[in-house]
């Protein structure tokens, strides 16, 4: 049976959506009995519902948040900068210096009522905590856990695959079928890539284990250039990792390119599409990635998603002397 179309936010759906609220109201010790949405946020120190909709063709996208991640910033988070530069970088963007914050923004996909999640977000986390937004935000768009019929991982770090976990361990979208990279799947399962790899990379290869275990009969692996589901069709972007995957959405004359992890954030790696951020496995590999895709997609004026961008994390790519600059798209009131 197909998923009904993804409802639209009306004022009763965001009424019942409120009905998430007393939680955190509990967390906070504040009495939220008979508030409105709007007194229930403020009062729990909620932000508004992370959510943003727009089409592709005939198909309809939602960014869905999962929070932002605020932390100093570390020598060698950028392995081929000097934290002057990047210092310099964050002040060209009008961030505070030595301060990064980086968002995350799974994205969901309803075509012709078939849900397809991409990306999982960080998983459960503490009450208090300013990332694991995802399945509060999906009960704001008035979708359950149950109605997502595919999730796509784009690849193997921890703040894109840990919310396919529960958190009772169990998995958080029961009826999915999981699609994951061929590539990425073969190099993070491999018994002796782990007993090789350096010390700073067990613990990815450890929660690879534990968020995959026992779910093999739910997992299905892709190769890159096929379409992996209606409309959907991947795209080698590895150097992030192994197996780093983008992905193509079309329908129609409507096309937009889910960059996945292309960049780490656009404040830093668009105007330096050379830098090498401390989490890219293959440094050299993912800077010619990214020029190879931002050419590209300023060529072609195709719009784009990124996991990393500001919310509600869609735009465009242009050139910009050596590097590229990042054109966010017009919000639209409507679809």
């Amino acid at each position: 049976m197909e998923n009904p179309p993804m409802p639209r936010l009306s004022r009763r759906g965001l009424m019942l959506g409120a009905g998430a609220l007393p939680a955190a109201a509990a967390l906070t010790g504040t009495a939220l009995v008979g508030a409105t949405p709007a007194e229930a946020l403020t009062a729990t120190g909620q932000q508004v519902p992370g959510l943003y909709r727009y089409k592709v063709g005939a198909i309809e996208v939602t960014a869905v948040n999962d929070g932002v991640r605020s932390f100093p910033l570390a020598d060698g988070f950028v392995r081929n900068a000097s934290r002057d530069q990047v210092n310099a970088a964050l002040e060209a963007a009008f961030q505070p210096k030595d301060q990064m914050s980086i968002q995350f923004n799974p994205l969901l996909i309803n075509n012709s009522g078939k849900l397809t999640l991409i990306d999982t977000g960080n998983g459960p986390q503490p009450g208090t905590s300013t990332v694991g937004k995802l399945g509060t935000n999906l009960a704001w768009a008035g979708v359950k856990p149950a109605d997502v019929n595919t999730v796509v991982i784009s690849h193997f770090h921890g703040d894109h695959i840990n919310g396919l976990r529960a958190e009772d361990g169990g998995l958080a979208f029961p009826n999915a079928e999981i699609l994951v990279p061929e590539a990425e799947w073969a190099f993070w399962m491999d018994e002796g890539e782990m007993s090789r790899a350096p010390e700073g990379l067990k613990a990815n290869f450890e929660n690879v284990r534990r968020v995959f275990k026992d779910i093999d009969s739910k997992v299905t692996r892709y190769g890159w250039d096929k379409e992996i589901a209606p409309g959907l069709t991947s795209v080698d972007a590895s150097g992030h990792t192994p197996g780093h995957t983008a992905f193509v959405l079309a329908s129609g004359n409507g096309k937009l390119f889910i960059q996945s992890d292309v960049t780490n954030t656009p404040i830093l790696f668009a105007p330096n599409p050379d830098w090498q951020v401390q989490f890219d496995m293959d440094g050299d590999k993912a800077a010619q990635t990214r020029r190879r895709i931002y050419d590209m997609l300023a060529a072609e004026r195709l719009q784009l998603t990124g996991y990393h961008y500001p919310f509600p994390a869609t735009g465009f790519i242009r050139k910009d002397g050596n590097g590229y600059a990042a054109v966010p798209a017009i919000w639209s009131p409507v679809l």
